[in-house]
């Protein structure tokens, strides 16, 4: 277990606290993050938890004064340890935020519903295990399709099968390459997850 910082909070936390689940560079964690922040209200982004090592979104947290953890592949794999880590912090919701790996059964029925994913297209049109980033933008284009956008949905045990909570839509326009679909498709996760997540938590208290 590495330990990028200590717990940012000081004198606990009264209200929701948010994990992110993140595995690469950490731009929708830092704006997730920073979303919650500039509210300064009960609901605060208190933990990011990682599968890989040295990759960005670990001086995002620091800036932003979040502990950010990386767990191994031995963790991952049972999720007994990743649940004690999330028990010791309070953590109340997950949110995953380009996070590649496979969710451990023993998280998903500990957080029955409290966990929750970003996909970037219209699912169930590429979804699926290895379809992520641009490898969608890249189908969805080379698919003509017309339009493509975000979906936020409740994870399960399979990969974006889980209970879609809502899309949003962009249009694929003549002529687009995959970089350009993505900007698009990344101004509605920047916009919109945020939202989300602050909803679906004030929904269930």
């Amino acid at each position: 277990m590495l330990l990028c910082k200590k717990q940012a909070k000081k004198g606990g936390f009264m209200g929701r606290n948010i994990a992110i689940f993140a595995s690469g560079n950490g731009t929708n964690a830092e704006n997730i993050i920073r979303y919650f922040q500039a509210k300064e209200g009960e609901i605060q982004v208190t933990l990011v938890v990682t599968n890989r090592q040295e990759i960005p979104v670990f001086e995002r947290a620091k800036r932003l004064d979040v502990s950010c953890i990386y767990m191994n592949k031995d963790a991952w794999t049972t999720g007994e340890e990743v649940i004690r880590l999330l028990h010791e912090r309070k953590i109340d919701f997950i949110v995953l935020a380009g996070f590649l790996a496979r969710v451990p059964d023993v998280i998903l029925q500990e957080y029955p519903r409290r966990i929750v994913n970003i996909h970037p297209s219209l699912l169930p049109k590429y979804g699926g295990k290895g379809m992520y980033g641009d490898r969608v933008h890249q189908a969805v284009v080379e698919a003509g399709e017309k339009e493509s956008g975000i979906t936020i949905q409740y994870i399960n045990e399979h990969y974006d099968e889980g209970d879609i909570i809502t899309q949003y839509r962009c249009p694929v326009l003549p002529g687009d390459t995959p970089e350009e679909l993505a900007k698009r498709v990344h101004a509605l996760e920047y916009e919109y997850y945020p939202q989300e997540i602050e909803r679906i938590i004030l929904m269930q208290n």
